[in-house]
């Protein structure tokens, strides 16, 4: 058995742990604690709480704090072998705040084994629950906030993002406006990640750069507290915020709460969690400028790398610090599988293997025809619904089957312009990276090399990675990325597809045209 290392992953519906062997490059162990199922009594649905108004999405951190007393209760029934985990990082849902009141400092620091963790924390809330990144009750917020930095292009330039309903900083000033008592007695705001990150301390930890740029309150280039946002956010913010801290920095031995009852090795150290969004990034192998990743689910997200700090000055794109130093982009599509379904379903498309024969069937670029497939209000770019077409009849189903394709192609080769990043590959996940007919698109739209990914639990597994980074950094080992990823992020065998280069030229004068009818769209507005 080689070197251990725990990591952790706080997500909306989930607890989700994974150990790797580092020595041997592969993970060895992996459980989730699903919040509904085995902890009924905080009476969640799909790990939220229920709420008259649909907006406001909340949790109980009494919740996730019971969850990793369970998950630890698992993986030693499990037989895991935590004597021997050298260190332990997590990640959590990003943009998620928790509000402690003074005392959380002393309870952390003496967390008793005999009680759980819920009993321990008893009385430390300073609010009861926890806004996370489903709410979205705070326009109002944003815009306050947006006006006070001078707009959506310097808000997003010294924040590394517009101001958005799931981010952090409106939330608190929202607290702040509605419950002014509660909000002045909380000493502390932790988001998921560092409240997690703080349990298995035993003491208040930093928010690191990745997640801390998921607020609007950090300074995206010079990773500090950025105090215009802070002073547009609420009064005496600075005061009851933590330190921010890289991903993965040693915060010292874990809490004996651990050793104690669970039979965590007393040495392994606690290092600095991040979001699960960067450590996604960690996760798929993106660790280079210029590695791209693209999850295609219900939603679309263009996952990107940078060396330097770029930031989208119109504000659709988002900018975290990475893991590894530089800095990551994330960019959400929401008519992503939810449109590609919706024109299957209009023209009585029997599978998507049928689909891909009608997109195969068509020539690249469409003939200049465009399809802006806007089924619900679109976030890049920022649109209200209508589909849209351009020099594509709407009877012509082959056609408007590879228009689809094209468009959310397009798009992200268009919206992820801002980086200055030309990717040299993109790895593909999430359930429409089988069909075949869309990566060729993919590839030849981005004239780029397309690979097929599948990891399991990416978000736990970059966190664990992520602890292993950590470790051997404390430990003067000089640590390489590219060494301590091997073997854990390899691309699915045979699943490499090359761009056509013909059909990358006729792309490369069709994006122009795709952005004249998008432009135009969105004028009409």
């Amino acid at each position: 058995m080689g070197k251990l290392f725990l990591g952790l992953d706080s997500s909306t519906q989930s607890l989700s742990a994974v150990v790797i062997d580092l020595d041997a490059g592969k993970v060895i162990y992996e459980n989730s604690v699903n919040f509904d199922a085995a902890l009924p009594q905080f009476k969640t649905k799909n790990g939220v709480l229920p709420n008259r108004d649909p907006l406001v999405k909340h949790s109980s951190p009494l919740l996730w704090a019971a969850a990793l007393d369970l998950l630890f209760a698992q993986m030693k029934k499990d037989k895991v072998a935590l004597g021997k985990i050298l260190a332990v990082s997590g990640c959590g849902q990003q943009h998620g705040s928790v509000y402690l009141n003074e005392k959380i400092t002393e309870v952390l620091a003496a967390l008793d084994p005999k009680k759980s963790l819920v009993e321990n924390l008893g009385g430390v809330l300073a609010r009861k629950t926890s806004p996370i990144w489903m709410d979205s009750s705070t326009t109002k917020e944003c815009a306050e906030i947006r006006k006070k930095l001078g707009g959506i292009k310097f808000t997003a330039s010294r924040t590394g993002s517009d101001t958005f309903e799931r981010f952090t900083g409106p939330q608190v000033r929202k607290f702040y406006k509605t419950e002014p008592k509660a909000y002045e007695k909380t000493a502390s705001i932790a988001l998921v990640s560092s409240f997690m990150a703080s349990l298995l301390a035993g003491k208040i930890a930093p928010i690191d750069f990745g997640d801390g740029a998921g607020m609007n309150l950090m300074d995206i280039r010079r990773k500090n507290w950025n105090h215009d946002a802070l002073k547009a956010t609420a009064p005496s913010l600075v005061k009851k915020l933590p330190l921010l801290a890289p991903s993965g920095h040693v915060l010292g031995p874990v809490s004996s709460y651990f050793v104690t009852k669970y039979g965590l090795n007393p040495e392994a150290l606690a290092t600095v969690w991040t979001g699960d969004n960067p450590a996604s990034v960690i996760g798929l192998g993106l660790i280079k400028p210029g590695q791209v990743a693209i999850s295609l689910g219900t939603s679309d997200t263009f996952f990107g790398t940078m060396e330097h700090c770029h930031t989208d000055e119109n504000g659709e794109g988002h900018v975290f610090g990475s893991p590894t130093g530089g800095y990551m982009t994330l960019i959400c599509f929401k008519n992503g599988s939810l449109a590609r379904e919706k024109i299957r379903e209009q023209y009585k498309i029997a599978d998507w293997k049928k689909f891909g024969e009608l997109v195969a069937s068509t020539p690249p670029g469409n003939n200049d025809g465009i399809l802006l497939p806007w089924f619900e209000a679109e976030i890049v770019p920022r649109s209200k619904p209508g589909v849209r077409r351009f020099n594509l009849d709407e009877k012509n189903v082959a056609a408007n089957c590879r228009a689809v394709f094209e468009a959310q192609m397009l798009s992200m080769r268009l919206h992820s312009q801002w980086m200055q990043v030309a990717p040299e590959k993109i790895l593909v996940t999430g359930g429409a990276a089988n069909d075949r007919a869309l990566l060729q698109v993919l590839a030849d739209v981005m004239n780029c090399r397309v690979q097929r990914i599948e990891v399991s639990k990416g978000a736990a597994l970059g966190a664990a990675l992520q602890a292993a980074h950590g470790w051997l950094a404390a430990a003067d080992k000089n640590p390489k990325w590219e060494k301590i990823i091997a073997g854990f992020t390899k691309s699915v065998a045979g699943s490499e597809i090359l761009p056509d280069k013909k059909s990358a030229k006729i792309y490369d004068k069709l994006v122009e045209k795709y952005a004249a009818c998008e432009g135009d769209a969105l004028d009409a507005i």
